[in-house]
């Protein structure tokens, strides 16, 4: 209840217009739905046989907010989500997708954790991944392995 309470005070707080017509009255959780897209996902080549980190930046284009709960993958067993405050990581049930922001899981912040590897990736090879959200359909995306110093120019 507390979680649909803060959500619904983030939306209204949030004084996106998406343009559409509402009927005035309900701030709360008619902001419009999210609109999804995922860029910049890589793995980084483990130095492990059983462990490798994922990351990704999740976009909302759309009024109103979601959390990835969930992302499954064949080349793991487990994949758990974590967040980073300074040097501590945490795991974590969901991660928040803002209405009309994004979610970056990054190098040494928010990310994921792959355990229990089928195989230690190889550079170059494409792994798939689906990501599940709160509201939204789940998105299915291939992955590139990248060098274990790879890092994003973006």
């Amino acid at each position: 209840m507390v979680l649909a309470v803060g959500l619904s005070a983030a939306l209204a707080a949030c004084g996106s217009d998406d343009g559409g017509s509402g009927n005035g009255g309900d701030h709360a959780g008619h902001k419009g739905a999210p609109k999804l897209s995922v860029s910049g996902a890589y793995v980084s080549q483990p130095p492990m046989d059983d462990m490798a980190a994922g990351y990704l930046t999740v976009r909302n284009a759309g009024g109103g907010a979601d959390e990835l709960t969930s992302v499954t993958t064949p080349l793991a067993s487990e994949v758990t989500l974590h967040t980073t405050k300074g040097t501590r990581m945490k795991q974590v049930s969901s991660l928040d997708v803002p209405a009309d922001g994004r979610l970056e899981l990054t190098s040494g912040g928010d990310h994921l954790m792959l355990t229990n590897l089928t195989h230690r990736p190889k550079v170059g090879e494409k792994v798939s991944f689906t990501l599940h959200f709160a509201t939204s359909d789940p998105i299915e995306i291939k992955v590139p392995v990248e060098p274990t110093t790879y890092r994003p120019k973006d």
